[in-house]
């Protein structure tokens, strides 16, 4: 089975995910590394050189690879399931589950806002307030391609370890 972590940026997918990996022994794959490593290239440089078509094209087709694959987490960029059919790739596939890491907007601005330098998306706002407005703008966008997942786990106010504990318990 492959698990996709599907969420905004910030609510734990990789965090969780590598950790899940390791204690169900599976591997553990960031679909943006995995693009990178396929491509070459950064992210950033398929943006600047290629375009987010083609971006989101590639984006796509790998994605495609990964739901064939067993014994694997993969972590998705926080646009993935918007594109496309890619929400519709992992529902519909008969060796993947998807799992949403809710977290509210405060929740996402606290974690985000010390590190926005590191995220590009979000390096240029400039206060809290600048922060949360984009998160809700994009949570408002991106919230019913999230819910289709076939696990929600909330994860305001948990450790990485209960929010693990909690999908241990939805999984098996």
């Amino acid at each position: 089975m492959t698990l996709f972590f599907v969420g905004y940026m910030g609510s734990g997918k990789s965090v969780i995910g590598k950790k899940l990996a390791k204690i169900l022994m599976y591997n553990y794959i960031d679909l943006d590394d995995y693009i990178e490593l396929k491509e070459g290239t950064s992210i950033k440089n398929i943006f600047e050189t290629k375009g987010e078509i083609y971006f989101r094209k590639i984006e796509n087709r790998y994605l495609k690879e990964l739901t064939k694959i067993k014994n694997t987490v993969v972590s998705l960029g926080g646009g993935t399931p918007c594109y496309g059919n890619n929400i519709n790739l992992m529902l519909e596939s008969e060796n993947s589950l998807s799992i949403y890491l809710k977290a509210t907007i405060p929740t996402l601005s606290d974690r985000l806002f010390e590190e926005k330098s590191k995220r590009p998306l979000i390096a240029h706002l400039k206060t809290k307030n600048e922060l949360n407005e984009f998160i809700g703008k994009h949570i408002f966008e991106r919230a019913s391609f999230y819910e289709q997942s076939l696990i929600t786990i909330k994860t305001d106010g948990l450790t990485v370890n209960e929010i693990v504990d909690k999908l241990i318990l939805k999984l098996f």
